[in-house]
């Protein structure tokens, strides 16, 4: 009817505060006082005596993914969160609370964040976070989901606070590591474990936009010039070599006529082009 719940991520480091609501579960029962065991008895009287009508008010079940933390005259009763499955409850006495264990993951609502270097950029990030002890999360906190949300927002907010913008934009796993470290520690007493956080978008005003762009084309823009002009150097230091080359046999230049004629002739059967050689120009500015 009933599987015992082992929960191997159960909260640790707690206070003693904590420790006594967790620890003293056991002895809730026991504790009840004599008006609360006559009114256990009462009630436990009451379902014999309607049987079999009052199973249908008594049984409860819990799915896979839940369990149900039960409060018996305001106390916790012994044997901690109840499920999967079917679980006994008193009429009139006994009240109980289902807990989700599932992974729950919500949007950080975009915050407006002063960095360390004085921009304001709206950053919004993504938490997972599951309950990792229904007991806990019930008896030490109001709403722990309520509570962490909260808490995810403010933590992102003291975190960024800390960062220039160029570490927001290019660290981002390591913030949100840092954020997943400082939310896990903070809620682990409220029985909550935090899985992952992800920071979502960074969003800058339009003017910083336009900034950076104009200075990432800058620099873009800088190292084409820079690589046209070794494109240059390279390119002439070729020539050099190739004309090097070619004044050692004249026969090699004529060549070259010919490839150039071959080359213009197959685009352009029209133009008409009449090589002149420039040794034969020399020969008349020497004469001059």
């Amino acid at each position: 009817m009933e599987r015992p719940y082992h929960n191997s991520t159960a909260a640790h480091h707690v206070d003693p505060q904590h420790a006594r609501i967790i620890g003293g579960i056991g002895e809730a029962t026991g504790s009840l006082g004599c008006c609360g065991w006559i009114l256990t008895i009462l009630s436990i009287l009451v379902v014999m005596l309607t049987m079999p009508f009052s199973v249908f008010f008594c049984l409860k079940v819990v799915q896979e993914f839940e369990r149900a933390v039960i409060f018996r005259l305001g106390r916790l009763l012994s044997g901690g969160a109840k499920g999967p499955g079917i679980f006994f409850v008193l009429p009139c006495i006994e009240s109980y609370t289902k807990v989700d264990l599932r992974t729950v993951s919500f949007d950080v609502p975009p915050q407006e964040i002063l960095t360390k270097d004085s921009v304001t950029v709206s950053v919004d990030a993504v938490v997972y976070y599951r309950v990792s002890n229904p007991t806990v999360s019930v008896a030490n906190v109001e709403n722990a989901h309520h509570a962490t949300r909260l808490l995810a927002q403010t933590t992102l907010r003291n975190i960024l606070g800390t960062k220039n913008m160029s570490e927001i934009l290019t660290e981002r796993e390591t913030i949100s590591n840092a954020m997943q470290a400082v939310l896990d520690g903070a809620t682990d007493r409220w029985g909550i474990k935090v899985e992952r956080v992800e920071i979502k978008d960074v969003r800058l005003p339009i003017q910083l936009q336009r900034a950076m762009a104009a200075e990432a084309e800058a620099a873009r823009e800088a190292r084409a010039k820079v690589l046209a002009a070794e494109g240059e150097y390279r390119a002439a230091g070729a020539l050099k070599e190739a004309a090097e080359i070619i004044s050692q046999s004249p026969a090699a230049l004529q060549l070259r006529y010919l490839q150039t004629l071959n080359s213009i002739s197959a685009e352009k059967n029209s133009t008409i082009i009449f090589p002149l050689p420039i040794d034969l120009i020399d020969s008349f500015m020497r004469r001059k």
